[in-house]
């Protein structure tokens, strides 16, 4: 009898570190949704996330020939010349590398916003991350007249009317990302190399790394031209896929060498060595959407319009 109550006894400890050890990972795997982007891989989306399999999904091509050309208001990029509130977070999640910005004290100041364009409140800045191929000839997510770019920048801002990224996703007004694609030249670009002197320390996958600096959006952008852009309502990019984004999309080209573009191709998926290269989603078709670009003058510069003085009836983005 004494043995049988030993034995009970070691089989509820076995037991209970067995609950332990599955409970441990359960917890270290919250919020770690993985996820590829091989063409099967891609399809599986919508069976976990209803929303990859909308109408309204991104990302799309664009084409110059068919947008429609607006008097569409500026677009005022407020605090992108201030430094960002440190620390900032660097982040290899395994589908990209993401930079997040810590929520500061509001009696401190606010995050950088934009407004303007087809806005119509604020929107203040989340985040940004990257999507690059393994090649020069595609990594990109939108194809702009038929040239899918190497790489892809989204700067993530969120409508300051929710309270989080999580709540926005809900609305068709939660988030706008602005897009910049890049193009491999041969000198090396002093906007992005800054970044890459601590992409060692991610290398790894769901490895993170608190930079030791902080920077300026416009010093990401450099000399880019803002004024002329195409926008479009559209979706996440990536699962859960919600259709809760206005795309603007700037044709103004960013630069990066090959050896600095290469610095994003080792890192690791952490799924069987894979390096993470071609982590562009496919191309969405655009139903019955309309995708505007803001009207330029002869000169080529843009016309910047009150919005009041907007004809709003071409503003539906769809047809």
């Amino acid at each position: 009898m004494k043995r049988f109550a030993a034995e009970v006894a070691r089989m509820a400890w076995v037991i209970l570190a067995v609950l332990v050890v599955v409970q441990v990972a359960t917890v270290s795997g919250a919020g770690h949704h993985r996820f590829g982007y091989t063409k099967p891989e891609q399809r599986r989306w919508s069976k976990a996330h209803e929303s990859c399999a909308g109408k309204h999904q991104s990302p799309i091509a664009i084409s110059s020939g068919r947008a429609i050309s607006l008097n569409i208001p500026a677009i005022e990029f407020v605090g992108y010349n201030n430094l960002l509130p440190g620390p900032i977070t660097m982040h290899n999640n395994g589908h990209s590398v993401s930079f997040s910005i810590p929520k500061t004290d509001p009696s401190k100041g606010r995050h950088p916003y934009i407004f303007g364009g087809k806005m119509e409140n604020e929107y203040e800045l989340e985040g940004l991350h990257f999507h690059w191929g393994d090649k020069n000839n595609r990594g990109a997510e939108h194809v702009l007249n038929d040239v899918r770019y190497p790489m892809e920048m989204h700067i993530i801002h969120r409508n300051k009317k929710y309270k989080n990224v999580a709540e926005a996703l809900g609305y068709s007004d939660g988030l706008t990302v602005l897009g910049f694609f890049y193009q491999v030249v041969e000198q090396e670009s002093s906007e992005i190399g800054y970044l890459l002197r601590s992409f060692p320390l991610i290398e790894e996958y769901d490895q993170k790394a608190t930079l030791n600096f902080t920077f300026t959006l416009n010093s990401l952008l450099g000399q880019l031209d803002r004024t002329r852009f195409y926008t479009y309502k559209g979706s996440l990019t990536t699962p859960p896929c919600s259709e809760a984004v206005t795309w603007v999309l700037f044709p103004d080209l960013l630069t990066i060498s090959l050896t600095q573009i290469r610095r994003f191709r080792v890192l690791d998926t952490g799924m069987h060595g894979s390096p993470m290269v071609d982590n562009y989603r496919a191309l969405q078709p655009i139903g019955n959407r309309r995708v505007f670009v803001r009207k330029v003058n002869s000169r080529n510069t843009a016309i910047d319009v009150v919005r009041n003085e907007i004809d709003l009836t071409k503003w539906d983005w769809t047809f």
